[in-house]
């Protein structure tokens, strides 16, 4: 149960001992994929409209055949130096996306003999941007240290004002977020349909792209092609329910997702014959290593989100692959730093601790009448609260014992820390 109660933090003054924050990965081991756009598509975070019953209506192609060319502008939100991703691990990125949407993936002849025959080349490619909405000269990458943490499935990594960075337009380019996701997620993206200011996709920096610091499960790059097929209307394999359907003809049903890597054919109660689930698809759960297709119908899908009257129609005159007049400015050959600047600071104590959390800030900054939420490791509200004065209490009685984190403010001065409740 997520109470939606607010209350009020009684003042106290004790001594307090500094907890230093733990990276979250060096906590979270991550060996299963957790894609959240289902989660955040129904999570009131965003309001979409239902272009996928609409299919019928733009079942055609734009033109025939055409390559779509799709200009990305990445936006790289760090709060510390191994956070600000190298242009080089962007690079690698686009590279597997083109790879992957034109089925030039060297391992896409792994792709069992069963499903082969609809294995596709979505004629779909993507380019890192040459030229701004302003009609500016651009590389396509955006560099910002920001004070949170750790960003949660709430989208300010979006917005400027709440720690993150406003899109570009995003009728003319996919907006791609990069930071530090709260917990074991890795990425999410917004189906067609919703709000034009949250429209894109967060990927967390730990996945993105094929080399640089990376998860090894997560390490081709296939978390980007998973999240901008979901951009693209595409839906989990499995209908994100048992026995699901993701509404395409040539991807069979499948009892649940999958994880890590099966051996074909893998079968259930649900599979359509004997070639069982087809786990490689990238809209499962599997492995980096063992994705390997999109299918015919994903495809036609996808490409229908183009054509005349679609939801991402405007990309077929975006002018955001094309150079300015003389050269793009190459990508910093140095990644900008985080400012030294001190920052606000909140100790916690104890931490673990069985119920109640002390907090004191520091650096004489004022929280009073800030926000508190306390979430779970899937980013869900557990609890919220309001800092009513210099230093406070919160209660965690009610909670289960388990791993949280407590988010502290909003905008650029939002900080999100780990704590521990114990039995």
């Amino acid at each position: 149960m997520i109470p939606n109660d607010h209350f009020q933090i009684p003042y106290t003054m004790r001594s307090i001992v500094l907890i230093p924050f733990l990276l979250l990965v060096n906590f979270f081991s991550i060996a299963q994929r957790n894609c959240l756009t289902h989660t955040y598509q129904n999570s009131g975070n965003n309001h979409f409209q239902e272009v996928v019953a609409q299919q019928t209506l733009f079942d055609r192609d734009t033109l025939s055949n055409e390559l779509i060319t799709i200009p990305v502008v990445v936006h790289v939100l760090y709060n510390a130096p191994d956070q600000n991703i190298s242009t080089a691990q962007i690079l690698s990125q686009l590279k597997a996306l083109n790879e992957d949407f034109r089925r030039k993936n060297t391992d896409a002849v792994q792709t069992p003999d069963a499903f082969s025959s609809v294995a596709a080349d979505c004629r779909i490619e993507f380019c890192l941007a040459k030229t701004d909405p302003n009609g500016k000269p651009t590389n396509g990458i955006v560099r910002k240290s920001t004070n949170t943490i750790a960003f949660t499935m709430d989208d300010a990594i979006k917005f400027t004002a709440a720690g993150g960075d406003n899109g570009w337009d995003p009728r003319k380019y996919l907006n791609i977020w990069v930071g530090n996701m709260l917990g074991n997620a890795i990425g999410y993206a917004t189906p067609p349909g919703g709000e034009l200011d949250k429209d894109g996709v967060v990927i967390h920096y730990q996945v993105f792209g094929t080399t640089g610091n990376l998860r090894p499960a997560f390490n081709k790059g296939r978390t980007a092609t998973h999240e901008i097929g979901h951009w693209l209307g595409l839906r989990h394999i499995w209908g994100d329910q048992a026995c699901g359907d993701d509404g395409i003809g040539d991807t069979p049903k499948q009892e649940y997702y999958n994880a890590n890597c099966p051996s074909f054919p893998k079968r259930s109660n649900c599979s359509p014959d004997n070639n069982g689930d087809m786990f490689m698809n990238f809209m499962d759960y599997s492995n980096d290593a063992c994705m390997n297709l999109f299918t015919i119908g994903q495809k036609n899908r996808m490409r229908a989100l183009f054509a005349e009257a679609g939801p991402r129609n405007s990309f077929l005159l975006s002018t955001g692959c094309n150079a300015v007049t003389g050269e793009a400015p190459l990508p910093p050959t140095e990644e900008p730093t985080i400012a030294s600047a001190p920052k606000p600071v909140v100790r916690l104590f104890p931490n673990p601790t069985r119920s109640d959390l002390k907090l004191l800030a520091e650096n004489n900054y004022s929280w009073s009448k800030q926000p508190i939420r306390i979430l779970d490791a899937q980013g869900r509200t557990r609890l919220k609260a309001t800092w009513t004065q210099e230093n406070a209490v919160i209660s965690l009685q009610t909670l289960p014992a388990g791993i949280y984190f407590i988010e502290i403010g909003t905008g650029q001065e939002r900080m999100v820390q780990k704590l521990v409740k114990l039995p």
